[in-house]
């Protein structure tokens, strides 16, 4: 009995000794490891560009709700690939740890040589609001995914929303009488693959309603409002009296449009001088003239849901963990592509 009751001593005295081995290192473990900065560098294809400049202040408020997490540098490429192509060298030479890019062009010279300088110093990287004709060079580098938007699903719904004038207000629009919708394009940079999808898909989805089109002409205006005022107001002399309406690849365009046809006494609230306008983007000042009867849609993209999947996503990428974890976000068919939705904005009438 006296051996059992030591034994049964020396028992609890190892256990107890153990426990409180143990105990302090759970207990630390079980203490967050504070998360470090993550340093960020934002080049823009430029400042002045509406829609970018949303997103750029939908980043700035993520930073200063979280700025022990994330500090975001901005950077403006003017609209002028060297001039970003300069300010990537640089920033590339300070201490960054994640890269979000708004390219100016979208060849794939330009994204095979961004990628592999991102590369280079293993620095992950986000193409945003772009889409690239090949997305190989991003496959290349598993630190590099695209966030953007499905530019065939803007094509589709900018001609669903014409397509939903023109049968409400046909006898309106149709000024001729000939049963064809006559209208000009502005467009975005050439050859890329946002301006040839919003080109194609909003006819192409016109047409396939059945309504006959017909293309006065096209014009490049790169998304600037300027060059589509200054357009439509030359044009206007010309073509005045057959344009039945106006397709902007964007809501800057289609605002420099609207300026251009307001100068000539339209678009100001008389029904008989009315001309429709329609954009891509959603932005303040498109939504403003939609809902005072000025222009007559958009198709809406959130810069707030754009800039907050860029923190999150680049977060997981600079921490090391897996681009999509603790997101609902998915890629698509090229797997290293994550969509942002549209959706329509149109007056709501009484």
């Amino acid at each position: 009995m006296k051996i059992f009751k030591t034994l049964f001593l020396f028992f609890i005295i190892i256990i107890v000794t153990t426990m409180s081995l143990y105990y302090p290192k759970m207990h630390a473990n079980s203490q967050v490891v504070p998360q470090k900065q993550i340093k960020t560098a934002v080049l823009l294809f430029s400042f002045d560009d509406p829609y970018i400049s949303l997103v750029r202040k939908g980043l700035e408020e993520i930073q200063n709700k979280n700025n022990n997490s994330i500090n975001f540098t901005f950077y403006d490429g003017k609209r002028n690939q060297s001039i970003q192509n300069t300010l990537l060298d640089s920033a590339l030479q300070n201490d960054y740890d994640l890269l979000l890019i708004n390219l100016v062009d979208l060849d794939q010279n330009t994204v095979e040589s961004v990628i592999y300088k991102a590369k280079q110093k293993n620095i992950p990287i986000i193409l945003f609001n772009t889409v690239p004709f090949e997305t190989a060079p991003i496959k290349s580098y598993n630190k590099a995914l695209v966030i953007s938007t499905d530019a065939v699903q803007s094509g589709i719904l900018q001609g669903d929303l014409i397509t939903n004038e023109w049968n409400s207000n046909k006898n309106n629009i149709d000024r001729n009488g000939d049963n064809t919708l006559q209208y000009i394009m502005l467009k975005g940079p050439n050859n890329i693959t946002v301006t040839n999808a919003r080109s194609l898909y909003s006819i192409s989805t016109i047409n396939k309603s059945g309504i006959k089109t017909q293309e006065i002409l096209s014009k490049t205006c790169n998304w600037d409002e300027k060059c589509a005022e200054d357009s439509i107001r030359l044009l206007f002399l010309t073509y005045g009296k057959n344009i039945e309406a106006i397709i902007s690849n964007n809501d800057a365009m289609a605002i420099g449009a609207i300026n251009a046809l307001q100068s000539y006494g339209y678009n100001k609230g008389d029904k008989s001088k009315y001309i429709p306008v329609f954009g891509i983007d959603g932005i303040p000042k498109a939504i403003d003239l939609i809902n005072s009867g000025i222009m007559s849609g958009t198709v809406l993209q959130d810069p707030n849901q754009t800039a907050e999947s860029l923190y999150v996503v680049g977060m997981n990428l600079a921490n090391n963990l897996p681009p999509l974890q603790g997101t609902n976000y998915k890629f698509d068919e090229t797997g290293v592509t994550i969509n942002m939705p549209y959706h329509e904005y149109k007056q709501i009438k009484p």
